[in-house]
C-alpha cells in the first residue's frame, strides 16, 4: 500500500504478521489436539491476542514445524514491526529525558517491554539465525508479495502442511507448552481470568493424557477480516500506539507540506501550471484524511488537531520547543550512511501551530459580531497589511506577524464571500436566517448559488465555524487536514514572495518571483480581454452561440441547440462572476468590503495562488465535461473524424491534419469499434459504432447513468461522462474528483494504461506464474488486461513493478530514476524496440519461478511524497503535457467543427455537387439531418468531386491541436526539481541525496 503514513504501515504489517502466526498456531493445535491445563482448546477464534500470547504461539510453531521453514516474508514483517516500535521508543526516550512526567516514563517502560516480547517471538521462530537473515533479505519475488492475499495464501499453505507425523513425545511437549501461556485463549474465555505469565492457575493440573484426539478440522476464524487481527494491550500500550499514530501523522503533514511548498515554488518561479499544484494539493489533503480516519477508528474522540497537539507537546508548546531533533543523513554510493548534522525542530512552525492559532483567533473574532467586520482590536493588528513588504529584510518575528495578518484578512474575505448569499437575504429581503444553523456544506441547500470555484468544501467548513454564536468552542471540529489545507493556502503566497520554511534550516529566503501573478493561468483559460483570439473559454462560447444559431436556421429548427447554449451560457457567466474575480468587489454592496481594499479589492484571488490553482482546476473539469456532453449530442465530431480518416486512408489528404489526427488518437475508443481505426469499409465502420450504442443493453445502461446524474447535487455529478453514449473518457482531473482525490479509489477503468498511476497499480498487483513461460507476471485485472491490449509486453509490466519497487527502496545509486519513469510513461517508448531493449537491459526480472533468479525488493510502501512525485507526471500530462485533454478548449474545437462543415457546404453548393444537392435541397428525408446525410453520401464513396472538395477544405487551413489549447504552449516533459537551475534555493540539500528523520 503506497502513500500511507508509518503508523498505518505498522498497523497493517502487525495485522498481517498476527494473521500468519495465529493461523499457523491454530493449524498445529487442530492437528495435535493441544489443550490448556483446564482441558480447553487453545484455538484462537477472534484474531486478537496479548503480546505474551504471541510469544507463546511463536514457541508452539517453532516446536512443531520440524524441518519446515518459516516463510521469509514473516521474518520481514517481524523486522519491520520491531523497527517501527524501536524508532518510536527512541523518540519517546528523547522526550522522557526532557520530561519528568512519570506517565511518560511508565509508557516508555511498557513500550520497551512490548519490544522485548516481539524480539522473543522473533527469536523463537529462528529469526536471528543466519539462514533466516539471508532469506529475509533475499526472498524470491513471488514470496516478497506482502499484500493481504499473499499473507492469506502463505497461512493457508502452512496450515496444509503434514503435521500428522508429530510423535507422542512432541504432543506431550506441546501439551506442556500449553500450560505455559494463556495468550491464544485469553480473548476467547472472558469469563475465566487467565494468568498470562506461564504460572499455574489455582485449579490443580489435570492428569496428562498420552494421546489426544485431534479437534475437528474446521477453520475457527472464518469471516474475521485480516484488519481485525491485533494485539490486545493495557492502558499504557494503547497510549503508546496513540503516540505512534500522532507522531506518524505529524511526520506525514511535515513531509507533505515540504512537497507542496516546492510545488508552489515551481508555479511561481518556473511556470508550472497552477492547476497541477492545485490538484496535487487536493491529493495531499486526501492522504491526511485517510490517516485521520484510521486514527478515528482506533482512537475515537482523540483525532482533533487540538488533542493531537496537546498529546505531542504534553500541553506545553513552549516547554517542548527544542526537544524534537532532526537528523540529516548523507548517503554515498556503495557506502554506509553517515550523519551530517542534527538540528532542533521548530515545533510551532512545523506542527502548524502558528496557522492553527491564526485560524482560532479569526473564528473567535468573527463570532463576536458576525458582521463580517473585524473587531477594533483585531483591525488594529491586521489593517495595515502591505503586499509589497520586504520579507528578505524583515526579522523572523516580523515575517510571522505579516503572515498572520495576511491569513486573517484572507479568511475574512473568504467567509464574507461564501456567506454573502444568506447575508443578502437577511439584509436586502428581510429574511431571518440564523447563521449558526445554516448548512454551509458544498452539498447543502445553498450550493445551487455559485460563489466560488475550487475551494467550496474548505470555505463552507470555515464559514460554519465562524458564523456560530460568540464563544462557541470549535477546537474539536478542527481536523489536521483542514489546518494543513490552510497552511498550504498561506504557503502558496509566501513562497511566491521568497519566504519558505525548511525543517532543517528554518526560514529560507530568496528574491520574490517578480514576474509571477497568481491569476496568470486563470487569465489564460478565460481570456477575459480577448487578447489571444481563439484560445479563451469566454470568447469561444460567444462564437459557438453564433454558429449554433446559423446551424439551427439551416435546419429550420430554432430550438435545435437551445439547451446546449443554456448550459454553456450559465457556465460562462459563472466563470465571469466567480473565477479569478468575484462580484464581492463591485456588486455585493450589502456585505463588508474586502479586507484588501487598500491594495486590491480582488485580493481574495490576487493574493492566493492556491485558490487560483484550485479554481482553475475545477474550471478545466467543467469545461471538459460540457464539451463531452455537447459532442455526445451533435453529429459533427463523429462525422468529421470518420471523413478525415477516410480521406487520409484513400490518399486525398497526404499528411493527416493535426487537430483531427490528435482527436482520433485521444478518443479512438469513442469513435471506432474496439478502438480499431478502419482502413476500408468506412461507412460500415460509422454505422457499426452507432449501432453498438443502439442495443437494448447499451441504452439501458445509459438511461440508468442519466438518472443517477439527474439526482446529483453538483455540476460534476450532473455531467458525469458515464451518462454519455460515446464520449465516456474522463480526464485525470475528472477521475481524481470522482475518487474524492484518493488515488487508490480511482477505478481501473479510469486509469490510462500508459501512466504513472498504472505503474503504481501494477506494482501492487499480485504476481503469478505464467503457466506457459514459467515466468512471473502481474495477475489479470481490468487494468493489466487493458495494458496488455495496449501492446505492453509482460516484460514491460514486470519492469514497471520492479522500477517502482526500486524507488520504494530509495535507490540512491540511480538519481535519474524518475526520469526513466517519465520515459516509460511516453507512449512511443513502450513501442520502440530501442526503449524495450534499454528497459530489458536495466531490469533483471521475470526469471523462472523457483529458479535462482532472485529480485531484492520489499513490500511496496512508498511514502506520500513519493506517491505525489509519481502522480505529478500524470496530472501535468493531462493539464499541459503529453496527453493534454484538460488543456484543449473543446468549445472552440466545436466551433471549428461547424466552421469546417460550413466551408465544405459553401464550396459544394457553388459547384452544385449532386451529393450536396440531394442532402440539402431535394430529399426531404435527408434534409432533416443535412450534415449527416452529406457525410454518409461521402463515406459511401463514388463522388470524387465531393471527396476532393472535402479534402481541400480540411486543409484550408490545416487546423492544429496547438491552435485550440488554453495555454501559449505545452510542456511534453515535466522537469524534476533538480533539473531546474537555481543559485541558492537548494544549494544545501542538493549537495547529496539526503534522508531526514524527525524525532
Amino acid at each position: 500500500m503506497a502513500g500511507h503514513n508509518t503508523y498505518l504501515t505498522y498497523k497493517r504489517e502487525t495485522a498481517e504478521l498476527l494473521y500468519w502466526v495465529i493461523q499457523a498456531s491454530n493449524s498445529i493445535i487442530q492437528k495435535t489436539g493441544a489443550e490448556d491445563e483446564d482441558g480447553l482448546s487453545l484455538l484462537n477464534t477472534s484474531g486478537k491476542t496479548t503480546v505474551y500470547g504471541l510469544v507463546s504461539m511463536a514457541k508452539l510453531i517453532a516446536e512443531h514445524i520440524g524441518r519446515q521453514t518459516v516463510p521469509p516474508i514473516v521474518y520481514r514483517l517481524f523486522k519491520s514491526v520491531i523497527k517501527a516500535r524501536e524508532e518510536a521508543h527512541e523518540a519517546f526516550k528523547q522526550l522522557a529525558a526532557e520530561n519528568s512526567d512519570p506517565e511518560v516514563k511508565k509508557n516508555n517502560a511498557s513500550h520497551k517491554h512490548f519490544i522485548d516480547a516481539l524480539k522473543e517471538a522473533f527469536k523463537a521462530l529462528g529469526g536471528e539465525s543466519e539462514t533466516a537473515k539471508r532469506e529475509a533479505d533475499a526472498g524470491s519475488l513471488h514470496e516478497a508479495q506482502a499484500a493481504e492475499t499473499n499473507i492469506i495464501l502463505l497461512a493457508n499453505k502452512f496450515a496444509s502442511l503434514n503435521l500428522g507425523t508429530v510423535n507422542d513425545e512432541a504432543q506431550d511437549d506441546a501439551e506442556a507448552a500449553s500450560d505455559a501461556s494463556d495468550g491464544p485463549a485469553a480473548a476467547q474465555r472472558p469469563q475465566k481470568k487467565y494468568s498470562g505469565k506461564g504460572k499455574k492457575g489455582k485449579r490443580g493440573k489435570k492428569p496428562k493424557q498420552k494421546q489426544k484426539k485431534p479437534v475437528a478440522n474446521e477453520p475457527p476464524l472464518v469471516g474475521v477480516p485480516i484488519e481485525s487481527y491485533r494485539i490486545i494491550e493495557d492502558k499504557e500500550g494503547i497510549m503508546t500506539d496513540y503516540l505512534m499514530a500522532t507522531y506518524a501523522l505529524a511526520r506525514e503533514w511535515i513531509d507533505l507540506r515540504g512537497f507542496m511548498q516546492k510545488t508552489w515554488r515551481q508555479v511561481a518561479y518556473d511556470g508550472l501550471n497552477a492547476a497541477v499544484a492545485g490538484t496535487l494539493s487536493n491529493v495531499a489533503v486526501s492522504m491526511l484524511k485517510r490517516s485521520e480516519l484510521a486514527m478515528h477508528l482506533d482512537f475515537p474522540g482523540h483525532d482533533s488537531f487540538h488533542t493531537i497537539m496537546n498529546t505531542i507537546t504534553r500541553g506545553d508548546v513552549e516547554k517542548i520547543q527544542g526537544n524534537f531533533k532532526l537528523r540529516l543523513i548523507k548517503f554515498y554510493k556503495a557506502q554506509a550512511q553517515t550523519r551530517v548534522e542534527e538540528a532542533a525542530l521548530d515545533v510551532k512552525e512545523q506542527l502548524m501551530i502558528h496557522t492553527y492559532n491564526d485560524l482560532l483567533d479569526f473564528v473567535a473574532d468573527y463570532q463576536k459580531t458576525r458582521s463580517g467586520k473585524p473587531t477594533k482590536s483585531m483591525l488594529a493588528e491586521i489593517q495595515n497589511w502591505d503586499p509589497t513588504f520586504n520579507l528578505q529584510q524583515a526579522t523572523p518575528e516580523q515575517r510571522l506577524k505579516w503572515r498572520r495578518s495576511y491569513t486573517i484578512n484572507w479568511l475574512y474575505d473568504l467567509v464574507n464571500l461564501f456567506s454573502s448569499v444568506v447575508v443578502q437575504r437577511n439584509t436586502l429581503k428581510g429574511q431571518n436566517w440564523a447563521l449558526e444553523k445554516v448548512d454551509w456544506s458544498e452539498d447543502g441547500p445553498w450550493s445551487v448559488h455559485r460563489r466560488l470555484f475550487g475551494l467550496n468544501e474548505f470555505a463552507g467548513w470555515v464559514t460554519s465555524l465562524a458564523t456560530q454564536k460568540q464563544g462557541t468552542d470549535v477546537r474539536n471540529k478542527v481536523q489536521p487536514h483542514s489546518v494543513f489545507q490552510l497552511q498550504c493556502i498561506v504557503d502558496s503566497l509566501m513562497v511566491s514572495r521568497g519566504f519558505s520554511t525548511s525543517t532543517f534550516r528554518g526560514h529560507v529566503m530568496r528574491p520574490p518571483a517578480h514576474q509571477f501573478r497568481p491569476r496568470r493561468d486563470v487569465d489564460l483559460f478565460l481570456d477575459r480581454e480577448n487578447e489571444r483570439g481563439g484560445s479563451g473559454f469566454l470568447q469561444a462560447v460567444d462564437i459557438l452561440e453564433q454558429l449554433f444559431e446559423r446551424d439551427a436556421q439551416m435546419h429550420g429548427n430554432p430550438k435545435r441547440h437551445t439547451k446546449h447554449m443554456e448550459v454553456l451560457k450559465i457556465a460562462q457567466q459563472d466563470f465571469i462572476d466567480w473565477l479569478g474575480e468575484s462580484k464581492y468587489g463591485y456588486v455585493l454592496k450589502s456585505i463588508s468590503p474586502s479586507q484588501f481594499s487598500n491594495s486590491n479589492a480582488n485580493g481574495l484571488w490576487e493574493y492566493s495562488p492556491f485558490l487560483c490553482g484550485l479554481g482553475l482546476m475545477e474550471g478545466l473539469e467543467i469545461s471538459y465535461l460540457f464539451g463531452m456532453m455537447i459532442w455526445d449530442r451533435i453529429p459533427e465530431p463523429f462525422l468529421l473524424i470518420h471523413l478525415h480518416n477516410m480521406l487520409v486512408q484513400r490518399g486525398y489528404i497526404a499528411q493527416p491534419v493535426g487537430l483531427y489526427a490528435s482527436l482520433q488518437s485521444l478518443f479512438t475508443d469513442a469513435f471506432f469499434i474496439d478502438g480499431k481505426v478502419p482502413t476500408s469499409n468506412f461507412l460500415e465502420a460509422l454505422v457499426a459504432k452507432v449501432d453498438a450504442y443502439n442495443t437494448a443493453r447499451a441504452r439501458a445502461t445509459q438511461q440508468a447513468a442519466r438518472r443517477s446524474n439527474a439526482q446529483a447535487s453538483d455540476v460534476h455529478g450532473m455531467l458525469d461522462v458515464n451518462a454519455n453514449k460515446f464520449f465516456k473518457t474522463p480526464t485525470t482531473l475528472v477521475s481524481y474528483r470522482k475518487a474524492d482525490w484518493n488515488y487508490e479509489r480511482v477505478a481501473d477503468s479510469d486509469i490510462k494504461p500508459i501512466s504513472m498511476l498504472a505503474m503504481l497499480r501494477v506494482a501492487q498487483t499480485e504476481l503469478v506464474v505464467d503457466p506457459e513461460t514459467g515466468k512471473l507476471r502481474p495477475a489479470e485485472t481490468e487494468l493489466t488486461s487493458r495494458m496488455r491490449a495496449a501492446k505492453l509486453s509482460e516484460e514491460i509490466l514486470a519492469g514497471m513493478s520492479s522500477m517502482v519497487r526500486r524507488m520504494n527502496n530509495k535507490n540512491h545509486e540511480d538519481p535519474a530514476m524518475m526520469a526513466r519513469f517519465a520515459a516509460m510513461a511516453e507512449p512511443g517508448y513502450m513501442t520502440e524496440s530501442g526503449g524495450l531493449r534499454e528497459l530489458s537491459k536495466k531490469l533483471k526480472t521475470g526469471g523462472q519461478a523457483g529458479s535462482e533468479s532472485k529480485v531484492q525488493h520489499e513490500e511496496l510502501d512508498l511514502d506520500g511524497v513519493d506517491v505525489l512525485e509519481f502522480l505529478k507526471w500524470d496530472i501535468h500530462a493531462d493539464v499541459c503535457g503529453r496527453e493534454p485533454l484538460s488543456s484543449l478548449n473543446f468549445v472552440w474545437v466545436t466551433a471549428r467543427f461547424f466552421i469546417q462543415f460550413m466551408q465544405m457546404e459553401d464550396e459544394l453548393r457553388k459547384l452544385r455537387n449532386p451529393t450536396y444537392v440531394r442532402a440539402y435541397e431535394v430529399d426531404p428525408t435527408l434534409m432533416r439531418e443535412k450534415r449527416l446525410s452529406l457525410a454518409v453520401g461521402a463515406l459511401r464513396g463514388g463522388d470524387e468531386q465531393c471527396l476532393r472538395i472535402m479534402a481541400e477544405q480540411f486543409q484550408n487551413p490545416r487546423a492544429g491541436f496547438m491552435d485550440h489549447i488554453y495555454w501559449k504552449d505545452l510542456e511534453t516533459e515535466l522537469k524534476t526539481d533538480k533539473e531546474i537551475p537555481r543559485k541558492e534555493d537548494d544549494e544545501f540539500n542538493d549537495q547529496v541525496d539526503t534522508a531526514c528523520s524527525v524525532m
